[in-house]
């Protein structure tokens, strides 16, 4: 008999339970780290990108994270500084300062806020990673080590410290105490819920040394000033704090915005008009004339604006009233100017 030819074995058909099985579940892709945190400038961020664009490839990465690290994407705080030390270094000198002075101090403020914010990072190391405004922080992320931020701290305090010394001896010994309160200011967030207070005397202490730089001599009305702006930089960390607040409870961190709570947005109110009657005081004593008094004006409406932004306490809305004191800081120094040219 003829034999059959071999049967073909039958193709088994993908049945829709054997394609469900033969699927396989994609890995999970842990999240990136960001390359800059949440609350990084935009504009800030462009030009910090442009100067990097202008470096070796090989350099940029470490680059950028020293230049996140000291707040070059953030010049807002820088701005915070500057602008009470030109308060000072125009009433101290009764009109534009000395060249000398005002490229000393323009450029101090830089390196010494630079190394504030090195020095705070080190301090808030194991804080910010659980934060999520901070997360992306060079030393919360890992991308650079506590050593290095101490280095970068060490060297823009040395370089600060380089300019003191073309000026004369009253403002050299000033600042020590300033570079003192530089590096205390991190730390006392964890023992008092006033480390806004410290930070404005911190951030002030550049207005006694620019007197001191300019007149070799610290006036009442230069303390005065001192003291307006302690209560000026409380009332708009407070601001700032007051977007971290339910992190830093968590977290067991302390703040002016946490001591306040319910009463803060009143508090703001007071802090405001203190800062602003203290102001009035330095008008008075400086004998400035009516472009500084209009300043004040626009001073109160500005702060009036911050109180809307505030009013319901989310975290966007107080970041970006913190940065309006920006416009503060400049109203009031183009009244100073003005006053004084048209005395």
């Amino acid at each position: 008999m003829p034999m059959s030819p071999p049967r073909k074995p039958r193709r088994r058909l993908a049945t829709a339970a054997t394609r469900k099985t033969s699927v396989r579940k994609p890995r999970a892709v842990a999240a990136p780290i960001p390359a800059r945190p949440a609350d990084a400038t935009a504009g800030a961020s462009k030009v910090v990108d442009w100067l990097l664009a202008r470096l070796p490839p090989a350099w940029r990465g470490k680059a950028r994270d020293y230049l996140v690290l000291t707040r070059m994407d953030r010049p807002i705080g820088a701005l915070l500084l500057l602008w009470p030390t030109w308060w000072a270094l125009w009433i101290a000198a009764g009109d534009f300062p000395p060249f000398g002075p005002w490229v000393i101090f323009t450029l101090g403020v830089f390196f010494m806020r630079a190394a504030g914010c090195a020095i705070n990072d080190f301090a808030d190391r194991k804080l910010d990673p659980h934060v999520a405004r901070t997360a992306g922080r060079p030393l919360a992320s890992g991308r650079i080590t506590p050593r290095e931020a101490l280095a970068v701290f060490g060297v823009l305090l040395l370089a600060s410290f380089v300019l003191v010394l073309f000026t004369n001896r009253l403002t050299i010994y000033l600042s020590f105490a300033g570079a003192a309160l530089a590096a205390i200011y991190p730390f006392t967030k964890r023992y008092t819920n006033l480390p806004q207070v410290v930070l404005g005397a911190a951030f002030g202490w550049s207005i006694p040394m620019a007197f001191a730089a300019v007149s070799n001599t610290v006036p009442p009305v230069a303390w005065l000033l001192f003291l307006a702006n302690i209560v000026w930089s409380t009332m708009y960390d407070t601001q700032y704090a007051m977007v971290d607040r339910e992190d830093d409870m968590k977290m067991g961190a302390k703040s002016t915005a946490i001591l306040f709570g319910d009463a803060d947005l009143a508090i703001l109110w007071v802090l405001m008009g203190t800062f602003v009657l203290a102001m009035v005081m330095v008008g008075t004593r400086a004998s400035l004339g009516w472009p500084y008094w209009l300043s004040i004006v626009v001073t109160c409406g500005l702060f009036g604006w911050q109180q809307w932004l505030t009013r319901g306490r989310e975290r966007m809305a107080c970041l970006a009233a913190f940065r309006h004191n920006n416009w503060v800081g400049l109203a009031l120094w183009v009244g100073i100017v003005l006053a004084l040219a048209l005395k």
